[in-house]
């Protein structure tokens, strides 16, 4: 027999869960896909891994040398984190810029620049018609050579489908065939990983390469979604990547949910350009398990994605976003009216879509829709290029277009929104111009806005959920800020044509500048964010990160709280938490207060008439007793008792582990026969004479599993799962084992008691 495993069991006195260093088999320690990781026993594992080192580090040089390699693997990862998050999203912004703008045209002169970069190069270009230059050609000009006229305007039509369609239908196609988990934002599925649920695959190295080309593709094709929750995967996938090079989080699940925490704050970090914005996302939004060293690494990950993104300068315009402003104006107290109905109208448009998106995903599961993944993909594509087109706001990518309604107007701006009717005798600085009377651009532009608006509410609400990447981010934002800026642009004409109202009388004289209608913009893109996430400290810091707005925080403010007032007053959960719900994820929210008064003895298992629980006992089974229980039970795990009359409870036994050390003892061990006893205690039972070889496995075995009395009360069950992070606690009455209650039975007994189908629970 091996004297190892003889010996394996024996613990130190310091009431650790496992001796588990030198594991005495592979894979011991791992867990099975769609199953919950035990948080206690991944710590507990981690403080003996860390201790073993501490020790061995005083021997010699080289083992002082590994412990200090051993410290610094954390931060080496953060720091190959923030580089390739950083590398891949300016791949993205500069794909993504070529790719929208090659639906329009091609530029002659180098066919991989786009429109801007194209007419940057040439000599000819004027300051009035930035836009045009010889080198770049619409398709019309290319291959019919017309550029005005309706045979152009069609065939540019005709071509601006068909991209967008090859571009769907190629993204649709690879994440088919190649990821099916590169599709969605990834941000329900990725608070359930953090919550301690594993799902194989998800954050692969697959999924990270489909996701990256095919949310280039996506978003090109002029669909409304947005590429900001999808690069929270990406970076989740890389910090995956990553740890998976160090064995101190490779063997551990619960070190790599540390990891994949500042990932991440990393992703929003060159999401937005916001490193702030991103560690308070990633602590208030993703993550389940937050300590302090958590906090210093995200911050250090997302420092570095951001320098890494700077570096790239995908924009051309030393920002880290498309949309940055700078305001000249402040705001005054009478403008906290307009922006707190903003914030009214975020709420309720979050409502409004959580409830309609939530019914069609449903939809979309219950029936044959959800067959067509494909045409499903196409058929909204070509919906949204044959409205999209016609309306310059929305022919143009959502990032540009939030950036344009963002714009305040100098005198520099061509745009629509920015046809006033100037004062001939105006001599002011350039900076600071006073509000003027509406052109009839402003009046076209207020249309346009408006039919793009009500577009943009109903399309998104059937787009996000499809089976291709898509972020709710930038659709969110464009619809708060189309509603901001024409609410800015009412407002600014009111102040005009009524300064001598008693609001208006004490700020707004004629010839001043009150009113920035930009910044209802962004005021109204906060609150929609707002409504449908259910954010507000990271989404303030996150729009005033993206608009270097630091005295316009009070607005934000109290749009970011109202719309979460509002929204909340409709139900609870954000967009996220409702996806959750919807695919049945085991996920505890922190944020879910359980108010009921039953007991633990309410929700164990068994319950009355029900078979009584599987239980081993210490020494009296045999092998093919423990082998016959796991074949007829599909338990993740079992109680282990002194013996079946006393009932007294010793121990917990994983499933997965005693199949890998029956099977290691059978490769390993001589002896071990079907009727060589298995016991758990310390010292081998007293057998005859001619029995064959026992088979200790007090190595595997929990000495300290969780356990609760039946009076407890489900409240406390329900927090003790939640902070602690258990898969499962036993029930106890007197050192007597009554029962099991597992992370599941929790979440069933929730759902029943908030009267829904306690089956939709399950992972489906």
């Amino acid at each position: 027999m091996d004297p190892n495993m003889v010996n394996a069991g024996e613990m130190n006195g310091s009431g650790n869960l496992m001796d588990f260093l030198d594991e005495p088999f592979p894979d011991v320690g791992t867990y099975e896909d769609f199953h919950t990781i035990d948080w206690l026993r991944e710590k507990s594992r981690d403080t003996d891994r860390h201790r073993k080192i501490t020790s061995k580090s005083k021997e010699s040089i080289w083992e002082f040398i590994k412990s200090l390699l051993d410290a610094w693997s954390g931060w080496v990862v953060m720091l190959l984190i923030g580089l390739l998050a950083g590398t891949l999203a300016g791949v993205i912004d500069l794909a993504v810029d070529w790719m929208t703008d090659l639906k329009e045209g091609v530029c002659l002169s180098a066919f991989w620049y786009s429109h801007e970069q194209c007419c940057w190069t040439s000599n000819e270009t004027t300051f009035d018609d930035r836009d045009k230059c010889p080198q770049w050609q619409k398709w019309s000009e290319l291959l019919v050579n017309q550029s005005e006229g309706a045979s152009a305007y069609i065939l540019n039509y005709f071509l601006y489908i068909l991209w967008a369609l090859c571009f769907a239908f190629l993204a649709v196609s690879l994440v088919r065939v190649f990821a099916p988990y590169a599709c969605g934002s990834g941000i329900p599925e990725i608070k359930t990983i953090l919550s301690g649920f594993i799902i194989r695959g998800y954050l692969g190295k697959w999924t990270l390469l489909i996701k990256t080309v095919t949310l280039v593709l996506v978003v090109s094709s002029g669909l409304s979604l947005g590429k900001e929750g999808p690069l929270v995967h990406v970076a989740c996938c890389c910090g995956n990547f990553f740890s998976s090079l160090f064995s101190k989080y490779s063997k551990n699940e619960g070190k790599r949910r540390e990891v994949l925490s500042a990932a991440a704050a990393a992703g929003v970090s060159v999401a937005f350009g916001a490193p702030i914005g991103g560690v308070l996302f990633s602590l208030e939004e993703v993550s389940y398990y937050f300590p302090l060293k958590t906090l210093w690494r995200s911050f250090f990950a997302a420092l570095v994605a951001a320098f890494t993104l700077r570096s790239i300068n995908p924009f051309g315009n030393s920002r880290l976003v498309l949309f940055y402003v700078e305001y000249h104006t402040p705001w005054y107290m009478a403008e906290l009216f307009p922006f707190i109905l903003l914030g009214v109208f975020g709420g309720l448009w979050g409502t409004l879509f959580i409830r309609c998106n939530i019914a069609w995903c449903r939809r979309r599961k219950t029936t044959r829709l959800g067959k067509y993944p494909v045409l499903e993909v196409i058929v909204i594509t070509a919906i949204t290029a044959i409205i999209a087109y016609p309306n310059p706001y929305t022919r143009r990518s959502t990032s540009e277009l939030i950036s344009e309604l963002f714009n305040d107007c100098g005198a520099l701006e061509s745009s629509q929104l920015c046809d006033y009717i100037n004062d001939p005798n105006m001599t002011r600085p350039v900076d600071d111009i006073p509000d003027r009377p509406a052109g009839p651009g402003v009046y076209t532009a207020m249309w346009q806005l408006a039919l793009a608006l009500v577009f943009k509410i109903v399309i998104t609400i059937f787009t996000f959920g499809m089976k291709i990447p898509s972020g709710l981010f930038i659709p969110s934002m464009a619809v708060g800020a189309m509603a901001g800026r024409m609410v800015g642009i009412g407002v600014e004409q009111l102040a005009y044509h009524h300064h001598d109202w008693i609001i208006f009388r004490n700020w707004c004289r004629p010839g001043a500048d009150c009113v920035t209608p930009g910044l209802y913009a962004m005021v109204g893109a906060a609150a929609c964010l707002g409504g449908v996430t259910r954010m507000t400290v990271s989404l303030v810091v996150i729009m005033f990160e993206l608009t270097g707005g630091l005295e316009y925080i009070v607005p934000l403010m109290a749009a970011a709280v109202t719309s979460k007032w509002v929204a909340d007053a409709f139900g609870k959960e954000g967009i996220y938490e409702a996806h959750i719900h919807l695919n049945g994820y085991p996920f505890l929210d922190v944020k879910d207060e359980f108010t009921h008064r039953t007991l633990a003895t309410d929700v164990m298992r068994p319950r009355r008439g029900e078979a009584p629980l599987s239980v081993l006992t210490q020494d009296s089974m045999t092998v093919e007793d423990v082998e016959t229980l796991i074949k007829e039970t599909d338990y993740n795990g079992f109680p282990v008792v002194v013996s079946k009359d006393s009932e007294r409870l010793i121990g917990f036994a994983q499933r997965r582990e005693l199949i890998l050390a029956i099977k290691n003892a059978r490769q390993r061990q001589d002896g071990v026969v079907s009727n060589s006893i298995v016991y758990f205690t310390e010292d081998p039972p007293e057998l005859p004479p001619n029995s064959p070889h026992p088979l200790k496995l007090r190595r595997i075995l929990n000495l300290s599993p969780f356990t609760v009395t039946d009076h407890t009360p489900m409240e406390t069950v329900v927090d003790i799962f939640r902070k602690l992070g258990l898969r499962q606690c036993l029930v106890t009455r007197s050192g007597r084992l009554l029962g099991i209650i597992t992370k599941k039975d929790v979440l069933r007994h929730m759902a029943q008691m908030a009267n829904q189908d306690p089956e939709s629970i399950m992972f489906n």
